[in-house]
């Protein structure tokens, strides 16, 4: 069907609690939970419009579709294709860009506020009757921090850095960023972020927010060196890439106690090997990479990808990355 569409990894954006209709009002929908690699080509053959999360459409892969015109990835970060051949193929390649800033930025505060004041543990231990037994009205298992005053580094200054920027706001913390392409005023609005180096914000930060794209020069941003300058008792939150961080000179930090705590939504590898030393790491925590999983951040994705697909039909593709 020269308009049909076909999803190959539908589960992760709707497991069943959103609704394919913006899809399905332009054509006839196709969706798989997930689609193994021998698989691909046989599920995408039949498609003009291929649908992918995760599913990698490489080069041999692209080639072997004679009938796609137009792949779009449902998500932010593309690398599961490789463009290039695309566009020689004249093949369109979209994301979706914008979609989750507020789910990502409230998580990772969520994890923020998690590390400074120890909620889930201190919950278990009352489930496990420790209260009930206490010869004291209160007590904490873990040090309980207050975030006023104390200086939040947002690393990216994007979309999503200044949302965490404003929640640190208001909560009263100092702020300060970095990034190669400092955001106008008309963007910072009433936002006071002190823009310093790259070496400034590891060495200034009590809590460090990384939220900068996956390239060349971020891949391990955070290394042994980096780490080295942060402050003993300084707080790592990753809900960003995770290769932005060396997962073994975190965990060696984390051990040695050469920064105090680190809070992670992605990893280098997902799902993670049994062997990755954060998940053993102490002082660390670690979700699922669900900081976008938001169910109207899942819905606003479902529709701006549907937008995309429609004003390329149209003529005019959005968010074109190719």
């Amino acid at each position: 069907m020269s308009n049909a569409i076909v999803c190959l990894d539908g589960y992760t954006l709707n497991p069943g609690d959103i609704s394919w209709d913006p899809f399905k009002q332009i054509g006839p929908l196709t969706v798989y939970d997930r689609t193994e690699p021998d698989q691909i080509v046989s599920r995408a053959q039949p498609a003009a419009y291929v649908l992918t999360n995760k599913t990698p459409l490489s080069a041999p892969t692209i080639s072997a579709l004679p009938n796609l015109k137009y792949i779009g990835v449902l998500a932010t970060g593309y690398n599961v294709v490789d463009t290039s051949v695309a566009a020689e193929r004249g093949i369109v390649v979209t994301n979706v860009p914008t979609y989750g800033t507020d789910s990502v930025a409230q998580h990772a505060f969520a994890l923020i506020l998690e590390m400074s004041r120890h909620v889930a543990l201190h919950h278990q231990a009352v489930q496990r009757g420790q209260w009930t037994s206490c010869k004291d009205w209160c007590f904490a298992l873990a040090p309980i921090s207050e975030l006023t005053g104390r200086t939040l580094g947002v690393m990216g200054m994007g979309r999503i850095g200044r949302a965490v920027a404003r929640i640190g706001a208001a909560m009263d913390m100092r702020l300060i960023g970095h990034d190669i392409y400092w955001p106008s005023p008309a963007q910072l609005g009433d936002l006071k972020v002190e823009s310093v180096s790259v070496d400034e914000i590891f060495g200034r930060s009590d809590v460090l927010s990384l939220h900068c794209p996956l390239t060349d020069e971020t891949h391990h941003l955070v290394n042994a060196e980096r780490l080295q300058m942060m402050k003993p008792d300084a707080l790592l939150i990753n809900t960003s890439r995770g290769p932005l961080v060396d997962n073994a000179a975190l965990a060696e930090a984390l051990t040695s106690k050469q920064i105090g705590a680190a809070a992670l939504d992605v990893l280098d590898v997902e799902p993670p090997a049994a062997d990755n030393p954060l998940l053993t790491a102490p002082n660390c925590i670690i979700t699922p990479h669900i900081a976008w999983y938001a169910s109207a951040s899942r819905q606003r994705l479902m529709e701006l990808a549907a937008s995309s697909l429609k004003t390329f039909i149209n003529g005019k593709p959005t968010n074109k990355v190719n």
